[in-house]
């Protein structure tokens, strides 16, 4: 028996989770040769960017190996009728749960699987999903390499596909309407996707019996969001001027946001 087969006799399955992030797109080029059993999946939550799918695409074909996606029946909307039309929030992480974890153990099964991880040399305090499965072993090949954020940066770039077109406005990957978002990522929605922005705010509401607002931030409606990024829009359009791409990745803040940390990879 070989460290690739069970003691059944069964082959070991390699799975690569992407999400049109810098870091899972940057692994799968990188271990691309490395690991050509490796089999590669999106957990398509329905309400992806369109910059996203379309990286998915070209990374597919980069790839030369098919991405299976996941959720093809149950969607984002799915999972809100079925939680009462409350929306997700830091505290309810629902979609997290429904439309990333979830799928994945399906995926797996009760296969033997090693789930590799794209978390960098250069985030000591970040550990991703780590299944309590037994079947589910995983590994850190930045980590293991040495490798941080400019070597995926690089890996990207010189691979042609470069980076997802949504970095020019917005830290991560994730939902376009992700309540982890910014309010001058919000902002950059509106400009960028407005008729995506006019969904986001068709899923809020107020409880017409207690006045509860439901909303996307806790800091307000997304018109009122909007509000305040509108007026500070002069002073952050000034500091970021100089590094508005590659150089922001110094300054984003996803690192921060581990409990959504397979969204954003």
């Amino acid at each position: 028996m070989n460290n690739d087969e069970t003691s059944s006799g069964k082959p070991v399955r390699h799975l690569l989770g992407l999400s049109g992030g810098k870091d899972s797109s940057a692994l799968a080029i990188y271990l691309r040769d490395r690991v050509p059993e490796m089999e590669y999946f999106f957990a398509d939550t329905g309400a992806e960017l369109p910059e996203t799918l379309e990286y998915i695409d070209m990374l597919e074909d980069y790839l030369g190996k098919r991405i299976v996606r996941l959720n093809a029946e149950r969607d984002f909307d799915y999972y809100l009728k079925l939680h009462n039309n409350y929306l997700p929030s830091p505290k309810q992480r629902w979609c997290t749960v429904n439309l990333k974890l979830v799928p994945f153990e399906q995926f797996v099964g009760s296969d033997s699987v090693v789930s590799y991880i794209a978390i960098r040399a250069d985030e000591p305090t970040r550990s991703g999903y780590i299944s309590s499965k037994t079947n589910i072993k995983t590994k850190f090949p930045f980590k293991e390499d040495g490798l941080d954020k400019q070597d995926i940066i690089d890996i990207l770039v010189s691979s042609g596909l470069g980076l997802p077109e949504y970095y020019n406005w917005r830290s991560r990957s994730g939902c376009y309407f992700c309540f982890f978002q910014r309010q001058d990522e919000w902002l950059g929605l509106r400009q960028n996707h407005p008729d995506l922005f006019e969904k986001a705010k068709q899923y809020e509401k107020t409880d017409p019996e207690t006045g509860k607002a439901y909303t996307w931030n806790q800091a307000g409606t997304l018109e009122e969001i909007i509000d305040k990024a509108q007026n500070s829009k002069n002073k952050m359009t000034k500091n970021r001027k100089a590094n508005k791409l590659i150089d922001n990745f110094a300054n984003d803040d996803d690192e921060d946001d581990d409990g959504c940390l397979i969204c954003t990879l």
